[in-house]
C-alpha cells in the first residue's frame, strides 16, 4: 500500500514508480501547465505525466525546470500518439518529445492508444529504445485484455503499466484481475471521471463519514484496490486536497460499497471502438 506522495510501486522490471502522480489533459502548454507542474512537485509530487497529443511537453519541461526537484527525482511520462505509430514513426515521435521537454531521457513511454495494425510494431520501437536505456519503463494505455494478449505474444519485454481509465463506474472487472496476474501495473487516468462521481450518494455518504472531499474517497479507493493514479489538475487547491489522501482509510463495507457503483460507463472511447 502507498503510504505518502512520494511512495512507490515496483514495476515488473525493477524500476520504482511513484503511486500518485499530475495528469495535465487539457491544459494549456504555456504557463498554464508549467505552472501546474511547478506547483505539484513543488508540494510533494513526484510523477508528471503527458503525452504529445496534449500539446503540452515544453510546459511541463519547462515546469520541471523551475520546480525546486531535479529532473532526476521526478518520474515523467509521456505517450506516443495514434498517427506517429509505427517503428520509424515512434522512434522520431520520441525524439521529437524528448526535443519539446529538453531532456535526455524519459522514465516512462507508453502507446497511447492500440491501433490496429501499428501497435505491434510500435511496441518494437519501445523495446529498442527501453534496451539502448533512454527509458527506464515501458508501457501501453487503453488496452484491454485482447489487445495485452495479442501484443505479449510477440513482445520481447512485458508492459509495465497499462494506463487506462478507471473509476467507480469502470472499475475493470475483467482487465484488474489479468494485469495483476501478469504483474502490469494498472495506472488510472479520469480518476474522478472528470467530477461526475462527487453527487454520487455512495461517494458523498463516505465522504462525509470520514471528513473527506469526494475526490480524496475516489482517489484513496484507488490505492486501496492497488492501482496508481494521476488525477488532473492545474487548481493549486485541488492539486493540493488531491494529494492529500494518506491519513485514513477506507472500511472493507466502504471498498465494497465503492465496489458495487461500478456500471461499466465511461467518459473516454472505448478502445475497440476507437478505430471504426
Amino acid at each position: 500500500m502507498i503510504k505518502n506522495l512520494q511512495d512507490t510501486y515496483t514495476l515488473n522490471n525493477g524500476v520504482q514508480m511513484p503511486g500518485v502522480g499530475l495528469g495535465v489533459y487539457k491544459a494549456d502548454d504555456g504557463e498554464e501547465v508549467t505552472s501546474a507542474v511547478r506547483t505539484a512537485i513543488d508540494h510533494g509530487y513526484r510523477l508528471i505525466d503527458t503525452a504529445s497529443f496534449y500539446g503540452n511537453e515544453r510546459g511541463v519541461g519547462e515546469g520541471i525546470r523551475e520546480s525546486s526537484m531535479n529532473q532526476n527525482d521526478i518520474f515523467l511520462t509521456s505517450k506516443v500518439w495514434n498517427d506517429e505509430q509505427g517503428y520509424d514513426e515512434t522512434l522520431r515521435a520520441f525524439e521529437a518529445s524528448l526535443g519539446r521537454f529538453g531532456f535526455n531521457n524519459l522514465d516512462m513511454y507508453l502507446i497511447h492508444w492500440p491501433v490496429p495494425g501499428k501497435f505491434k510494431e510500435t511496441w518494437k520501437a519501445l523495446e529498442r529504445l527501453y534496451d539502448e536505456r533512454v527509458i527506464q519503463a515501458i508501457g501501453v494505455s487503453n488496452f484491454h485484455k485482447h489487445h495485452l494478449e495479442d501484443l505479449m505474444k510477440d513482445a520481447n519485454v512485458k508492459p509495465a503499466v497499462n494506463q487506462v481509465e478507471y473509476h467507480p463506474h469502470l472499475s475493470q472487472g475483467e482487465l484488474k484481475p489479468f494485469c495483476d496476474k501478469h504483474d502490469i501495473r494498472m495506472q488510472a487516468w479520469s480518476p474522478l471521471k472528470r467530477g461526475k462521481l462527487f453527487d454520487e450518494p455512495t461517494v458523498a455518504d463516505i465522504a462525509r463519514e470520514h471528513g473527506r472531499t469526494p475526490a480524496q474517497i475516489i482517489l484513496r479507493w484507488d490505492l486501496q484496490t492497488g492501482v496508481a493514479t494521476i488525477p488532473k489538475s492545474t487548481n493549486k487547491e485541488r492539486i493540493v486536497e488531491n494529494a492529500d489522501i494518506f491519513n485514513f482509510e477506507l472500511s472493507e463495507h466502504d471498498m465494497t460499497r465503492l465496489k458495487n457503483m461500478n456500471i461499466d460507463d465511461r467518459t473516454g472511447p472505448n478502445p475497440d471502438e476507437m478505430f471504426k
